[in-house]
């Protein structure tokens, strides 16, 4: 039994708008296992949704309560959602604000030396890795893979493992793409689910006010598993295959539905086994 009154609505972090991407460049991201992820598109979340989902998680077992027994996300559902790998090895790093390890990993990535404005404490700044990447000139093999790199970079920091900045990436990722050729070895997609149970178990602490995480993973995932939960009927989408995130991307804003408080989700239409599917 849990109590919902005084919970405070939990603030969504920013959705990141789509990088570009040079389709020169495509067939090199493929062989990252990155193709699919990022053509995820934009996406809008829901803060109300996002406060009532947090209130059923249990931090005991990593599964929402529902009335009709317990769902959670689940390593085929990222396969299906964003297309991510999940199999291979563990995505295992550790932070570090050294300069000196923010500079080599830098230059061993993308071929430059960020500058003193560019990065601060362990975190680079996302302008200038999309600057970095988009001045590339695709001309040669090594200038590609230093192109994939960055994108893949800014994909992991605004979709797969989203902080709370919205301006900077962490640089604890960047060893785990300097060997361009071991990159489609981890298991990404399983480390994003990770990321995504730890924010909700810090999110459903009382005095927590923020989310971070993949709510991309999370809000799709709420969609598709449980329809009366989405902004716009499902039927109405188009099946674009995978990642099965792009169908929810631009979707369009109904009033009716962004002014919906956190209580129509907590109440939410009479729940029933058969209303919990996912297709």
């Amino acid at each position: 039994m849990w109590n919902c009154v005084d919970q405070k609505p939990i603030k969504r972090r920013k959705l990141d708008p789509p990088d570009t991407f040079n389709e020169v460049a495509a067939a090199t991201l493929a062989l990252t296992g990155f193709q699919h992820v990022s053509r995820v598109g934009e996406m809008r979340g829901h803060s109300p949704l996002l406060s009532a989902l947090v209130e059923r998680w249990r931090p005991e077992t990593h599964t929402f309560h529902l009335p009709v027994g317990e769902v959670t996300v689940t390593l085929e559902n990222v396969s299906y959602i964003l297309g991510l790998p999940i199999n291979g090895e563990a995505v295992i790093g550790r932070s570090n604000s050294n300069h000196q390890f923010l500079v080599e990993n830098c230059i061993a990535c993308f071929g430059r030396e960020p500058g003193s404005d560019d990065h601060v404490f362990g975190k680079v700044n996302i302008t200038w890795v999309r600057r970095c990447r988009d001045t590339e000139p695709c001309d040669t093999q090594e200038s590609l893979e230093r192109y994939v790199r960055a994108h893949i970079f800014c994909v992991l920091g605004t979709i797969v493992f989203s902080d709370k900045s919205t301006v900077s990436l962490n640089s604890k990722f960047l060893p785990l793409l300097r060997n361009f050729h071991r990159i489609s070895g981890y298991s990404w997609g399983a480390a994003s689910l990770a990321h995504l149970y730890r924010s909700l178990c810090r999110a459903s602490r009382y005095n927590y006010k923020e989310m971070n995480g993949s709510l991309i993973l999370l809000f799709v995932w709420a969609w598709e598993r449980m329809p009366f939960l989405a902004p716009i009927p499902r039927d109405q989408l188009g099946d674009i295959g995978i990642p099965l995130a792009r169908r929810w991307s631009h979707w369009r804003r109904h009033t009716r539905y962004i002014r919906r408080p956190t209580a129509h989700f907590r109440r939410g239409p009479r729940i029933s086994r058969e209303s919990i599917s996912f297709k």
